[in-house]
């Protein structure tokens, strides 16, 4: 069973960054595409970053060029480092892995962006 383990979250002011983690277990990490979702109060979760077992990458269109995600294969995690941060951005953060019909949600870190 894999167990997905996100920190990092907090309060940061606009135009700030901060950087997520996730910790991967209970599986073999290189099978698994690693994704950070996010969820604001009253909206659907939406794709933040996508990093697949294969070297590709997605972004969603918010956060375009404001957000990177990599994967650290050796600890088994995987990173969301975000820049520029705007208030719209407040929301709580899930990490995901996903292989063929295995679907797996951390608990979720919460981030605040205000001044």
């Amino acid at each position: 069973q894999v167990h997905l383990v996100e920190s990092g979250g907090g309060l940061v002011q606009p135009g700030g960054s901060l950087r997520l983690s996730c910790q991967f277990s209970g599986s073999i990490y290189n099978l698994y595409g690693m994704g950070w979702y996010r969820q604001a109060p009253g909206k659907e979760r939406e794709l933040v970053a996508y990093a697949s077992n294969r070297g590709t990458f997605r972004y969603g269109d918010s956060v375009k060029g404001r957000v990177s995600i990599s994967r650290d294969e050796a600890k088994e995690m995987v990173h969301l480092q975000m820049n520029s941060l705007k208030p719209e951005d407040t929301a709580t953060y899930y990490c995901n892995a996903g292989a063929g019909h295995e679907d797996y949600w951390g608990a979720g870190t919460l981030v605040t962006v205000s001044s």
